[in-house]
């Protein structure tokens, strides 16, 4: 794997930190395969009902649990859009 792989980077970075768990994990490569999918940048605009799926979690409530622990975590930076017909801006650390 190359050194700029946002998955590559989250797991040595997340390989001593307890705070995460397998949806954590789960999303965050959810979220990698929609971006690499998408023709890969470090922005990603997503609605949560397009990562959710990949993810295999069918909760609103804990994809915005995982995704708000990732962005308080300095995984990822994550801005909710507000509105319904607006997707969410998500951007990859480095």
């Amino acid at each position: 794997m190359e050194a700029d792989n946002p998955l590559a980077v989250f797991f040595q970075r997340s390989h001593n930190d307890r705070r995460l768990g397998a949806t954590h994990i789960s999303v965050f490569a959810a979220l990698v395969q929609y971006a690499a999918a998408s023709g890969f940048s470090n922005t990603v605009m997503a609605y949560s009902y397009e990562i959710m799926p990949i993810a295999k979690i069918s909760a609103l409530k804990t994809y915005s649990r995982c995704m708000h622990d990732l962005n308080d975590y300095g995984y990822l930076r994550y801005e909710p859009s507000k509105k319904k017909n607006k997707p969410s801006s998500i951007y990859f650390a480095s």
